[in-house]
């Protein structure tokens, strides 16, 4: 067997942590997942600090001196993963196992790949007794994967000093490469959808299962997930969705105005994935309750939405969903975070653009908006304009979007290494 590369032992090691954010402020492994990462920190000869918002809810956090005095960087990642239910896995979610040159499990792609690569790089940058260009602020968040409420945003209201100095961040989901019609582009992630997750709840009678009961909480609160997921919401194109649309239908070949935007993000094959959700409000239910018995009606049925909308439209989401459900339904907002757009210029764009350009030569870089979220939205409080750039250079024939939060993850090896190389390169030069 061929010996893996640091970065992939990284992120084997960490895939074998079963660090599973359930939610509702459970979570399993997340203690010992940031204890392996702190070991592996102060193995370079830095201070660490752990912060535990609540018991097992552990975040890691370190300062590396730079070279010059100038604005600090964030790089910063999750330890946290989502559930997965081994029966439906070709592997153990869990083994970390390595198979046709790509390592599998749980996280393997969100977000411990990631971790791996700024855990690799900085071993690459301090271990060869050089220094980042500028001071980083390094940070492994727990809890990302709810919300951040008890990692990212419990550390940033509490102890913002941490961040002194720092102006950007970089994190996950962005500066991975697409094919587009047998041609390779990378996308980097310079926005976020915001982000609502909301309840429904309906109430009606409790009875008997057998009596004719027409206002029965589950049938009426049935009929409004239905209207919710089914609701076709406009196209809305913000300043990064139009541009990434004219530059895709510039590469393949395809009028926008003419076959419409989502024609275009349908043509980019797999990227489609993540692209098409950022044109558009999406309300997707993700979680029903109702009942404790099959002869007992039960007064009171739930749902959950998670809801994203672009920047700044979350309100005008909700008054437009009051109407979709009517005055019978209750709603009620459980978690929410600000969406971001970021310029997709400046001088850390402008040096991603060009390392990506060393490294891929000819390969275009795109801006994305995320339809998802990251701990960006946590920084962002405090001024930190946060992107996405953990760069991989993937197969074409790989659906990376399936594999955020899908069954089998996997990365392949290759890109870690790809990943990695960029990475160091961009601390020692930025």
């Amino acid at each position: 067997m061929t010996a893996l590369s640091r970065t992939a032992t990284l992120a084997r090691d960490l895939v074998r942590f079963p660090s599973v954010n359930w939610g509702a402020g459970r979570s399993d492994g997340e203690a010992e997942a940031a204890g392996y990462v702190e070991a592996v920190l102060q193995g370079m000869g830095l201070e660490t600090r752990l912060f535990e918002s609540e018991p097992g809810r552990v975040s890691v956090l370190t300062r590396v001196e730079g070279r010059t005095r100038g604005p600090a960087l964030v790089l910063h990642g999750h330890t946290d993963v989502v559930p997965a239910d081994p029966a439906a896995w070709s592997v153990d979610p869990f083994a970390g196992e390595v198979r046709d040159g790509l390592l599998w499990g749980r996280g393997a792609v969100d977000m411990k790949d990631m971790d791996a690569m700024m855990l690799a790089s900085l071993e690459d940058v301090l271990g060869s007794g050089r220094q980042p260009a500028r001071d980083l602020v390094v940070a492994f968040f727990a809890d990302e994967e709810a919300g951040g409420v008890l990692g990212s945003h419990w550390i940033v209201d509490r102890h913002p000093e941490l961040f002194a100095g720092a102006t950007e961040a970089i994190s996950e989901v962005g500066g991975y490469s697409v094919d587009l019609a047998g041609r390779r582009a990378y996308l980097l992630q310079t926005g976020e959808k915001a982000l609502v997750w909301a309840k429904l709840t309906a109430r009606g009678p409790a009875a008997h299962g057998s009596r004719l009961i027409r206002d029965n909480a589950v049938t009426t609160l049935a009929e409004a997930v239905a209207r919710i997921g089914r609701k076709d919401w406009p196209i809305r194109l913000t300043d990064t969705t139009r541009a990434l649309v004219d530059e895709l239908g510039r590469i393949l070949g395809i009028d926008p105005k003419a076959a419409g935007e989502d024609a275009v993000v349908l043509a980019s094959g797999t990227a489609s994935g993540f692209i098409l959700a950022t044109l558009r409000t999406t309300t997707n239910p993700t979680v029903l309750e109702a009942g404790y018995k099959h002869n007992v009606i039960p007064d009171t049925a739930t749902a959950l939405i998670d809801i994203r909308t672009l920047p700044g439209e979350e309100e005008a989401v909700l008054a437009e969903l009051r109407e979709l459900v009517g005055p019978e339904i209750e709603i009620e907002t459980v978690h929410a975070d600000v969406g971001l757009e970021n310029p997709f210029e400046g001088p850390l764009v402008e040096k991603v653009i060009a390392l990506l350009g060393e490294h891929d030569p000819g390969a275009p870089v795109l801006p994305y908006l995320m339809s998802g979220g990251t701990d960006n939205k946590a920084l962002s409080k405090l001024g930190i304009t946060g992107y996405g750039f953990a760069p991989l250079q993937l197969p074409a024939e790989l659906n990376f979007p399936a594999m955020f939060h899908g069954v089998d993850e996997r990365v392949p090896l290759a890109s870690l290494d790809f990943g990695t190389k960029v990475l160091t390169d961009l601390l020692l030069t930025y």
